[in-house]
């Protein structure tokens, strides 16, 4: 097996806890999925701006107000 960098190791245990989280989560249905992809949304977006990417807190806010004025009267 080849030696994983730190980085790969993070990754690989954030995926981990993750699907773990999610996993419980989907026993209260729609709901804690949907708390589950919410956190896991704003975790990729800090990891990206960490990396020089601030675009991707813009996209994640556009596509949350999207939802929102679909779902608004």
């Amino acid at each position: 097996m080849a030696a994983q960098s730190k980085a790969e190791r993070r990754a690989i245990n954030q995926r981990a806890f993750f699907e773990a989280r999610q996993a419980a989560r989907a026993e209260r249905g729609p709901r804690g999925l949907a708390e589950s992809w919410v956190e896991r949304a704003y975790t990729v977006a800090a990891d990206r701006e960490k990396r020089g990417d601030p675009e991707a807190w813009n996209d994640l806010s556009r596509t949350i107000a999207t939802w929102v004025d679909r779902y608004t009267e």
